[in-house]
């Protein structure tokens, strides 16, 4: 009989990532360029190209020209991407947007030809490449020595950003406008680290820095989402409107209300509200922190529901104050302690051929680390919080996100000892973390129902960075405890339950983990027979 572990991690590298894996071009762009949530008359595969990959555009032209059966619609990209009203535009015409691809050859007529990078899914209904998953799917990659596919997902977050600004939620049409939790420093360099012996890698690792420099610029120190009165950084989308990449029904006790308030039906109201047509300032609010949740990619928690663009959150900060510390180490180590920019990563304020030195970079790290400790730290309960920027102080909602801190290296030794021993006994249950403590998530009922990142659940991320976190400052009981509790978790769920490995779980059931009611619930955690996908 075959090991239960060893089980698990055979079908992980052989079955669930040949199974995630997905790639954007003309061999499926018929089938993946539809969008499932596509609710228009005309339903039909649409791509949209960036205006620097005219040799995209080129292509994607000739595979709808030689298979009119297709229906495929290709289109240009205006230079201002992120345009709320274009963007809110396009959602009569939902599309794909273009990754990165490479040459492979020529046609018979003489055309380049072109093939896209493959890249992981995180499940198995999804055909786009997402943010802070590609992330967390490319530590489990690197183990499995499946660096190709690990570095096609930076040089896909590198395309992303040269061309649409940012890092998206997802290479859909209606993410324009929405990010991800930043993790791409920490992501290039463990690829460098494998592929340092090779031609090239050198090149890799300065594409990825200048991204990563030019992301930190254009999202993260500009407005909306940087708030210049404390020094920190939101999660803070722009967008008009209801986000169309819900189900139709999802926001409808929200704004029933208000169509009943003027009269109108439930589809009158938002086509109405969507163009300017009705002023409600309550849902535009609303709606405001609703972007601002999703793009946290903690969708949802009572943690953010009804403040989250008004939070500087103790995961973002972190996160950014790893992206400083690492360009930092980057520069000094890999470019000699100086990065010359070129004018296509340049952003406001900048001229091309700039240098980018250490020195800055560490200042700017020292400098968060020191407004982190004075606005989000809280020594009489030994943990960090979210700070509330419009508040002028911090939420005290006890997170798992306060180990983030501690990945990114942000905790002194003795705030880290503090946490150990104060924060981590609030978190630590059966099945390793729990999102959050019980008390500050609050009385369930049926008209404040449970979130799923909330207690009693558990996510893969908020274990791994805080594994990683407790081994960096030499926890490793502690976190080898916490490793166990959670593997043994997933690995008996998966050998009691099909092989199924999902996405969330309650981590204090001992028996039925994987059965989570809380919003969506799990997807395939009913399945029955041998899960090929997770």
């Amino acid at each position: 009989m075959e090991n239960p572990v060893a089980r698990l991690e055979r079908i992980i590298r052989d079955d669930f990532w040949p199974n995630l894996t997905r790639r954007i071009d003309g061999s499926n762009i018929a089938g993946v360029g539809k969008d499932p949530k596509d609710w228009t008359g005309h339903p039909r595969p649409r791509i949209y190209i960036p205006l620097g990959a005219p040799e995209q555009h080129a292509y994607y032209t000739r595979i709808a020209k030689e298979h009119p059966e297709m229906d495929l619609d290709v289109v240009w990209l205006p230079k201002d991407v992120d345009n709320e009203a274009y963007v809110r535009d396009m959602n009569d015409a939902p599309g794909l947007l273009a990754l990165e691809m490479e040459r492979v050859g020529t046609t018979a007529k003489g055309e380049p030809d072109f093939q896209g990078l493959p890249f992981i899914v995180p499940g198995g209904r999804f055909n786009e490449l997402y943010g802070w998953d590609s992330y967390m799917a490319s530590l489990g990659l690197l183990v499995h020595d499946r660096v190709d596919l690990a570095k096609n997902m930076v040089l896909h977050f590198c395309f992303e950003i040269k061309h649409y600004g940012k890092i998206l939620n997802a290479n859909r049409s209606y993410y324009l406008c929405r990010t991800q939790p930043p993790f791409l420093t920490d992501m290039a360099l463990r690829v460098y680290e494998r592929i340092a012996h090779l031609p090239g890698s050198k090149d890799f690792l300065r594409l990825a820095t200048l991204s990563a420099i030019k992301e930190y610029y254009n999202v993260w120190m500009a407005a909306p989402r940087y708030d210049p009165e404390s020094g920190l950084s939101r999660y803070r989308p722009t967008g008009l409107g209801v986000p169309p990449e819900t189900e139709a029904s999802h926001f409808e006790h929200v704004i029933t209300p208000f169509a009943q308030k003027h009269g109108m039906g439930y589809k009158e109201f938002i086509l109405a509200y969507n163009y300017g047509h009705i002023f409600e300032p309550e849902l535009d609010e609303f709606f405001v922190h609703d972007r601002a949740v999703r793009e946290s990619g903690h969708d949802t928690s009572y943690r953010l529901e009804g403040c989250a663009a008004n939070l500087a959150v103790v995961d973002l900060n972190s996160c950014l104050y790893k992206y400083e510390s690492d360009i930092k180490r980057i520069l000094t180590f890999h470019f000699n302690g100086k990065l010359q920019v070129p004018e296509d990563f340049c952003t406001k304020g900048h001229t091309p051929g700039y240098i980018e030195t250490p020195t800055a970079w560490e200042h700017r790290a020292r400098k968060r680390k020191i407004t982190m400790d004075k606005l989000m730290w809280d020594d009489k309960v030994g943990m960090y919080f979210d700070y509330d920027c419009v508040a002028k102080k911090h939420t005290g909602y006890e997170s798992a996100t306060t180990f983030w801190a501690m990945w990114a290296g942000v905790a002194s030794p003795a705030q880290a000892a503090s946490m150990v021993s104060r924060a981590l006994p609030l978190f630590e249950v059966h099945g390793g973390l729990v999102a959050g403590s019980e008390r500050s998530r609050g009385k369930i009922t049926l008209s404040r129902p449970n979130r799923q990142w909330d207690y009693p659940y558990g996510w893969a991320p908020q274990q791994i960075l805080a594994w990683t976190g407790l081994l960096r400052y030499r926890y490793e009981e502690e976190a080898q405890r916490l490793a166990y509790r959670w593997l043994y978790m997933v690995t008996k769920s998966a050998y009691d339950f099909n092989g199924v490995v999902v996405e969330k779980y309650d981590v204090t059931s001992f028996s039925h983990p994987h059965l989570v009611a809380a919003e969506y619930g799990n997807q395939g955690s009913d399945f029955k027979g041998r899960a090929k996908e997770g």
